[in-house]
């Protein structure tokens, strides 16, 4: 029978993984920043009292993620690293699992509705066009305004994450998206369709509530568009 004791875990952390963090913790202790060079394999390998060959991969890993590049006559300099790139890897791997990807699921949902504020102080006059030209493109392919389908998400939040003008949020919405009808299709099934508490409000009310800078109806008007995701997460936390 298992018991539970005051006893501190062994310290699982391979050999490479130690050098690894010791170089990171070099970068930081030396206030290193882009453009500047580290210390040679040979040199980390004396100074940590290691092989290179130990060395050579934890630089390795390092390099994968972007951190560091190799440039000729300089050696190894700091760079910087692409974590949205790094972020899409993990996702194309397929291999996420399930509560991963429900938690990647909500965070789509907390950015949106987070980011209403900085999209009204940013929006434009061409932001509004374009997006009246999108909803206007959907309404005349007849889509259904009150199903789920990722072509329109993509169109029109998309350009809402744009017109918030964070080049990163945005990059990051692009790879939410898929993983969002995945989630909603796959792996949160409804056994009836879903009947929204109040009137759903539509893609062409959401832009005229822009239009209007009428920011408290739009917060409103998009919780009630996007209430079909957030009370399937929510009944999902209660059970």
């Amino acid at each position: 029978m298992k018991k539970d004791l005051n006893i501190t875990p062994l310290n699982t952390l391979s050999l490479v993984d130690k050098v690894e963090m010791r170089i990171t913790q070099y970068i930081k202790d030396n206030n290193l920043s882009v453009g500047d060079t580290i210390p040679k394999e040979l040199q980390f390998a004396e100074a940590l009292g290691v092989s290179r060959t130990v060395i050579r991969e934890a630089l390795s890993r390092l390099r994968t993620i972007g951190i560091i590049d190799s440039k000729k006559h300089k050696g190894m300099v700091l760079s910087h690293p692409d974590f949205i790139q790094n972020f899409e890897k993990v996702i194309d791997t397929n291999l996420l699992e399930d509560e991963t990807l429900k938690d990647i699921f909500e965070l789509r949902l907390i950015l949106e509705m987070g980011m209403v504020d900085v999209l009204f102080a940013r929006k434009t006059k061409e932001d509004l066009k374009e997006l009246e030209e999108i909803v206007d493109r959907m309404e005349t392919n007849n889509s259904e305004s009150t199903i789920f389908k990722l072509e329109n998400e993509v169109a029109f939040h998309g350009k809402l994450y744009e017109m918030s003008g964070n080049k990163t949020l945005q990059r990051f919405q692009n790879l939410l998206l898929p993983v969002f009808q995945y989630v909603h299709e796959h792996k949160l099934p409804d056994a009836e369709p879903y009947k929204y508490s109040k009137k759903f409000t539509t893609h062409r009310e959401l832009l005229n509530y822009l239009k209007e800078d009428d920011i408290k109806a739009f917060k409103k008007g998009l919780s009630n568009h996007l209430e079909p995701h957030l009370d399937r997460i929510l009944e999902k936390s209660k059970s």
